[in-house]
């Protein structure tokens, strides 16, 4: 009979956080003691110092023919973790060690159950919509990316305005003088888009969300558009300055006046492993402790810590 190649986990850990490794050694200790393999990224692997894993020599492949990348971290190690998943089609499942939290799908104290569940199978797998991005001068491309989260375009100097002129499926829309603009997705809503005053797009929503950054108009409210439409973000030839691109916060161009940005959606989506059945509404709540209860319900749990009803 042929040999069955065990289950593949790639752990990608954000290694320079001493509880990250504890909870990465807790982690590999469940799932090989469950009979599958863990593979390591070389540079996390040296940190770790597991035995035994499989190293991953090259980081291109890295997700190759894994079942899963486990990921033990806060959202940007999330983010890191969905360049090597994204071209193979491997879905992720984050655990998380940062603040807030919104691609992780579990926090540290769970992490006994939440490897059960890959043990078992027993996790689903959503699609989350992608960008992509191009930067053209002159009509000839100088940059191209993707994003989960966000495309923000930033003004290179403190003291300089962008100028920028904004076009939806070819239209024009608007020009700002402005500190910079946002261009998200469903996922990266509750990111730099909200920080920046953008609406919360629950994720099964399909469209893409732009938002003005400081501009100084009349008209510079967010704006929500089809997952089809083409969103185009000039800077002005005539403005004295240069831009940034951001992408996720991690892929990086810098912007000479006259260049396009392009976003529209990605043919590829990010795969997120899912082992709860909560509905993103209770995540909102949980997230942001919003106050559910409202203020009766706020001072009766001041007056009565143990719920008892007496």
């Amino acid at each position: 009979m042929a040999e069955v190649e065990p289950r593949c986990v790639l752990l990608v850990t954000h290694t320079g956080r001493d509880e990250a490794v504890e909870v990465a050694r807790a982690a590999h200790r469940l799932l090989t003691g469950a009979g599958l393999q863990v593979r390591l990224l070389t540079d996390e692997a040296e940190a770790l110092k597991l035995e035994p894993v499989d190293l991953a020599e090259d980081p291109d492949k890295a997700a190759q023919d894994a079942e899963l990348i486990i990921v033990l971290g806060g959202d940007g190690s999330i983010l890191r973790a969905a360049e090597l998943a994204r071209p193979h089609g491997t879905p992720m499942l984050g655990v998380n060690l940062g603040h807030v939290g919104f691609l992780a799908e579990a926090e540290v104290d769970d992490l006994e159950r939440i490897v059960q569940v890959v043990v078992d199978k027993s996790y689903t797998v959503e699609e989350r919509m992608t960008l992509a991005v191009d930067v053209r001068l002159d009509g000839e491309p100088i940059f191209e990316t993707w994003a989960l989260n966000e495309a923000s375009v930033e003004k290179a100097a403190r003291e300089k305005m962008l100028e920028v002129l904004v076009e939806v499926d070819d239209r024009p829309l608007s020009r700002w003088g402005c500190d910079g603009v946002v261009v998200a997705t469903p996922t990266g809503s509750t990111a730099y888009a909200f920080s920046a005053g953008g609406p919360i797009v629950w994720p099964e929503v399909e469209a893409i969300v732009l938002v003005p950054v400081s501009a100084h108009a009349l008209f510079s409210r967010p704006i929500v558009v089809a997952p089809s439409s083409r969103l185009s973000i000039e800077l002005v030839r005539s403005w004295n300055g240069r831009g940034v691109l951001w992408c996720d916060g991690r892929r990086m161009a810098e912007v000479p006046p006259g260049a396009e940005i392009v976003v529209r959606r990605g043919a590829r989506p990010v795969r997120l492993a899912r082992a709860h059945e909560a509905p993103f509404t209770d995540r909102l709540v949980a997230k942001f402790d919003l106050p559910v209860l409202g203020w009766r319900g706020a001072a009766e749990r001041k007056r009565n810590p143990n719920g008892n009803g007496n």
